[in-house]
């Protein structure tokens, strides 16, 4: 276990819940949320990449970041991670394999519930947030998005979300 590891998770869980807390008090996303997904959406926040604590994550991602990094043993904790943690887009792609929808071997998106979604963008948000960029994340965005395979309605939600970010963060310093 290396102390180093365990500070970037207690720093990185501690700044996703702040940006979701943020997120609940100043997002008309959030605040129109059904009363239970409100709280769901909080209560996620709260307990954010738990899984990396497992045996299955913890320590090839330890070792990966901070010590001899294993690339087999972190893509298999990563897999476990994004299995086990739906506010991931990839956890919500279906592998076809009997060619009914897609081409064999294509992967299908499927739409991400809201509150996955805005769990998502607050983990994105996160590293804005432990910088002291609060708008860090829309240079992130804007390169990674491309390489991601989201559900249409999805990719407009979430995209929605980030503009009203931008909007009241805007509003916040005085733009």
């Amino acid at each position: 276990m290396s102390e180093q590891y365990d500070a970037y998770l207690h720093t990185h869980c501690g700044a996703v819940e702040m940006a979701a807390a943020w997120m609940a008090e100043s997002l008309n996303a959030v605040k129109e949320l059904p009363y239970d997904e409100y709280f769901y959406f909080l209560y996620n926040a709260r307990n954010h990449d738990q899984s990396k604590l497992s045996k299955d994550e913890y320590d090839a991602y330890d070792k990966y970041f901070y010590g001899d990094a294993d690339e087999d043993a972190f893509n298999r904790a990563w897999l476990h991670h994004i299995h086990n943690n739906p506010h991931h887009w990839q956890h919500w792609l279906l592998m076809n394999d009997d060619g009914k929808y897609r081409d064999p071997g294509k992967m299908i998106p499927l739409e991400m519930p809201k509150v996955y979604a805005l769990e998502m963008v607050a983990d994105w948000w996160s590293f804005s947030w432990v910088s002291g960029n609060l708008s860090g994340m829309f240079d992130w965005y804007e390169e990674h998005k491309d390489n991601m395979i989201i559900h249409e309605k999805t990719r407009e939600y979430v995209e929605s979300v980030l503009d009203e970010i931008r909007e009241r963060i805007g509003e916040v310093d005085g733009e």
